[in-house]
């Protein structure tokens, strides 16, 4: 069973090709990140080619490409972020157009994916939309566990996920039980009449037990109506693949390079 309650009106459902995915996912990811920024109390800056979110040294700095085409000034203004950071950096390109090579971070390459509107499956766990301050904290450790979000340990309750981040518009945390344990978690984001996927988690002792599918699976249920985009890991794609997903383009991922201290 899935309890949901969708956060925000489901606005008319548009229609978006492969072509369009990179655009759609770009704006749906800077939508999740001012909202993740709103939350935290940490600095946005919203400019034509980029969004940026600036966080302390725990969590670090977020960057969305929004355009394929920054200008000298954008890209100036962009590496000056990274410089100042006082954590590490991410920035995520879905157009695959902008080099930041010359900020000295790595680089890796994700599928954007798009799923068309239609129905879905019943999961096969109960998956519950996140309501109470306990299943919030719940999600939050299986996303930290999940994705071995080392600088956010020791855990502190409230710094991934804030009690405000549930409030902004559009955003919904999904979370899986498994014998009534939490097991696995997913963040959604509708925004502009797109829905998205993101933190898809599952906790380390309960992989290999479909958790991951029964939690996409319950969160997908409030946006069937809508086209929904995602960017994908390669352990996650054959999973999205089978839920009705498609590869639309390669995302381009930056991140700063860890300074390893003298000895």
């Amino acid at each position: 069973m899935t309890t949901r309650s969708p956060s925000v009106d489901q606005p008319v459902s548009v229609s978006v090709s492969l072509a369009e995915a990179p655009m759609r996912q770009a704006r749906n990811s800077a939508a999740l990140w001012i909202a993740t920024g709103r939350s935290r109390g940490h600095e946005v800056t919203r400019r034509r080619g980029f969004v940026a979110v600036e966080g302390d040294e725990r969590a670090g700095t977020r960057i969305l490409i929004q355009e394929p085409d920054l200008d000298p000034g954008e890209l100036a203004e962009l590496s000056e972020v990274v410089r100042r950071a006082a954590g590490p950096v991410n920035a995520e390109d879905p157009f695959s157009s902008t080099d930041l090579s010359h900020l000295s971070m790595r680089n890796w390459q994700m599928p954007v994916m798009l799923r068309p509107p239609g129905p879905v499956g019943e999961p096969a766990l109960d998956v519950i939309q996140v309501k109470r301050p306990e299943d919030l904290q719940a999600a939050e450790r299986i996303v930290i566990e999940g994705f071995e979000l080392d600088g956010f340990e020791p855990y502190r309750p409230g710094e991934l996920f804030p009690p405000e981040f549930v409030e902004q518009p559009g955003v919904d945390v999904f979370v899986a039980l498994c014998d009534g344990v939490a097991a696995g978690a997913c963040v959604s984001v509708v925004d502009d009449g797109i829905g998205s996927h993101y933190w898809v988690g599952t906790s380390p002792a309960f992989r290999s037990r479909g958790v991951g599918r029964a939690v996409m699976l319950g969160s997908l249920a409030h946006l069937t109506d809508l086209p929904l985009t995602l960017t994908a890991s390669k352990l996650g794609r054959p999973l999205y693949e089978s839920l009705g997903y498609a590869v639309a383009a390669p995302s381009t991922w930056w991140a700063s390079v860890p300074v390893t201290p003298s000895r």
